[in-house]
């Protein structure tokens, strides 16, 4: 369903989903304690955890817990990479909606991305669970049009601007975990984590 920037942010308000680029591949979207919705529409098995996306590096640190030394350490590596495509995979405080990961509720992946349309969204709904716009086990969907004809009952963002698209790069983000020895890569992506 072709959507204004307003008639997504509000009906996203109003728990459904949206779709709308990033500078990875565009995103389905929907508030955190919403997420059974998109495992629904994309046909995805609950071992595949959603991502919850910010507009900044301020509005996800309190859905993470660790000691004051973590926090300062996932803090320095969210200012290099942030905004960009690199999740951080860290342990989830209880403001996570078990949902967003039903198989491992004790981690939560976080990310800012460097795409202006998408952090105005998100300035406005708060964080997102979020997830690449296609069915399970088929490549993402890169373009507005590609995912209205896919998802007709998504809230998907008219492409008013066809700059906001050209930023997709169309390789999805690094996703990198946190544990007692440090970071493992989970997912090599667009950003190499030093």
């Amino acid at each position: 369903m072709l959507s204004s920037l307003p008639e997504l942010i509000i009906g996203i308000r109003q728990g459904q989903i949206g779709s709308f680029p990033t500078d990875t591949v565009p995103a389905l979207a929907v508030l955190p304690e919403n997420s059974p919705l998109i495992f629904a529409a994309k046909e995805r098995s609950q071992d595949k955890p959603l991502i919850l996306m910010g507009s900044d590096a301020a509005s996800l640190w309190s859905f993470v817990k660790g000691s004051p030394e973590e926090r300062e350490i996932w803090q320095q590596v969210a200012e290099q990479y942030w905004p960009g495509a690199l999740t951080l995979v860290l342990p989830a405080s209880d403001r996570v909606p078990v949902a967003m990961n039903p198989t491992d509720p004790t981690t939560i992946g976080l990310r800012v991305p460097n795409c202006a349309i998408a952090q105005t969204i998100l300035s406005q709904t708060g964080p997102l669970a979020t997830t690449s716009a296609n069915r399970s086990g088929e490549p993402p969907l890169l373009t507005m049009a590609e995912i209205d004809r896919a998802f007709p009952e998504v809230l998907t963002l008219i492409d008013e601007e066809s700059s906001a698209i050209s930023l997709v790069s169309g390789t999805p983000s690094t996703v990198a975990k946190w544990n007692s020895n440090g970071w493992e890569i989970l997912r090599s992506g667009a950003v190499k984590l030093e």
